[in-house]
């Protein structure tokens, strides 16, 4: 049973209604439910279905797009090329009943080998070939989550496939609203402070989610899933980059950078500082690559330069990783059960929170009731000088109705409370940004908590609160 992506599924329905062929490209993060949402919307009918071989050769490759003839009816030869590849798939529509022919081709980017001219032969069986069927009975559909590669070779391709897709669909992870519908339909209890912190581990990955085992605690889960000798994904990471990028290496480089729980974000020349990393293209590539496969985000403010741009890694489970599992190193099988109260995880819950705060801003944006209100998302932030210290501001709204709102998140086991030196900050802030941003609008402070913040002395320095029950929103 699919949880949510009722958009999604209207939207590939709906390729079956149009008049024409359809092309349609499905991407997003590894593990998010691509495969699984196109296979359950069309129920498994399909006139063709291959996935591309992890890190084949193009002999493997052709083989197996040959083994997924056979299993759909047709008897074969290994074809030599793509071309011949496609050929046959030619073969095996042409004899298919009257009717959409639906063509499903998981892990497309995996078929792209060295010199093999995948591109070129899907280009040639596309233009050449199901867009001229007088019976406009193809639906292609293809899947990836080497996300960089759907974005060069179909999205933005310069070459024949430029403009085929007629529909593109990128499956982002779920919400926490999500991620409660999804544990009430596999009958887990759980209330939403521990929703809340399997999404700050496992994020919206309902591949992740699945694992959770109903009966047991927020902890027993987490170890059963990370810290065991048995622990399903015990080596999930390792795979994760690997199965993305050819070559890993200096993409991990960059993440391991910007792992560091106590940073809120680093810039390009931060980064390249400190990866030891040479400035250039393929850095550039690099970092393109790892924000359009969400790992990491670009933030930057409307009146920032673009040098100044921060970045963050934003993955929940690979920041969980490096800030809790790699410390562990599988030394302890009861690791989240015995540090559950300790500094280091009460640290982590604040990062990973702030995080969780980032992925829900349009939950945000709903509980503050400008929903519907244009608005600049973006970072802020300021180095320190003799005058005045520095100053970062993770969340800014810029609101199209004249008004700004400066959010800060926080994490708290009770209502968070704004103390002397905490306030001190806060004004600290709003003062750096009035002076040195070049917003002119009118600033509103806006906590963003688990609990609310008590009213105290300094409870007026804030105009609006959300809180947990909101990004539930």
């Amino acid at each position: 049973m699919i949880v949510g992506r009722e958009k999604e599924q209207r939207e590939l329905l709906g390729l079956l209604d149009k008049e024409e062929s359809q092309f349609c490209a499905v991407y997003g993060r590894r593990r998010v439910g691509k495969t699984y949402l196109i296979r359950e919307t069309f129920n498994y009918q399909f006139c063709f279905q291959h996935t591309g071989v992890a890190k084949g050769t193009l002999r493997q490759q052709l083989t197996a797009f040959r083994n997924s003839l056979v299993a759909a009816g047709m008897k074969c030869a290994i074809p030599k090329t793509w071309i011949d590849a496609f050929e046959l798939l030619k073969q095996l529509i042409n004899n298919a009943p009257a009717g959409k022919k639906i063509l499903f081709i998981d892990e497309l980017p995996w078929m792209d080998t060295p010199k093999g001219n995948l591109i070129g032969a899907l280009e040639n069986f596309w233009n050449g070939w199901a867009t001229a069927r007088w019976e406009k009975d193809i639906v292609l559909i293809v899947c990836g989550s080497a996300t960089s590669w759907i974005s060069k070779k179909l999205l933005k391709d310069k070459g024949g496939l430029r403009g085929r897709l007629t529909n593109r669909i990128k499956l982002v992870p779920f919400t926490l609203r999500e991620c409660e519908l999804f544990a009430k339909s596999a009958n887990l209890a759980l209330g939403r402070k521990d929703v809340l912190e399997l999404y700050m581990i496992l994020g919206g990955i309902p591949y992740y989610w699945s694992f959770l085992k109903k009966g047991l605690s927020v902890a027993q889960n987490v170890d059963q899933l990370f810290f065991t000798e048995t622990a399903q994904l015990r080596d999930e990471f390792d795979a994760l980059y690997a199965i993305l990028f050819k070559r890993p290496e200096n993409y991990l480089k960059v993440i391991e950078c910007l792992s560091d729980g106590r940073r809120t974000g680093m810039t390009r020349e931060d980064i390249l500082h400190e990866s030891k990393l040479t400035d250039g293209g393929t850095f550039s590539n690099i970092l393109e690559e790892l924000e359009e496969c969400g790992f990491i985000r670009r933030f930057a403010s409307a009146d920032t330069a673009e040098a100044n741009a921060l970045f963050q890694l934003t993955d929940n489970y690979t920041l969980f990783y490096y800030l809790c599992i790699k410390k562990n190193a599988f030394s302890d099988e009861h690791y989240w059960a015995n540090t559950f109260t300790s500094t280091s995880h009460n640290v982590w819950k604040g990062h990973a929170f702030e995080r969780v705060c980032l992925q829900h801003v349009q939950q945000i944006k709903a509980a503050l009731g400008i929903a519907g209100v244009q608005t600049n998302v973006c970072s802020w932030f300021t180095r320190g000088t003799e005058e005045r210290r520095g100053a970062q501001i993770d969340l800014v709204m810029q609101r199209a109705d004249g008004f700004t709102d400066i959010c800060e998140m926080k994490h708290s086991a009770n209502a968070f409370t704004i103390d002397k030196d905490y306030a001190a900050n806060l004004q600290n802030k709003l003062e750096a940004y009035q002076e040195q941003s070049k917003d002119k609008r009118t600033l509103h402070l806006v906590m963003v908590t688990t609990n609310g913040v008590a009213h105290n002395s300094y409870y007026n320095m804030i105009q609006n609160e959300v809180t947990l029950d909101d990004l539930f929103g």
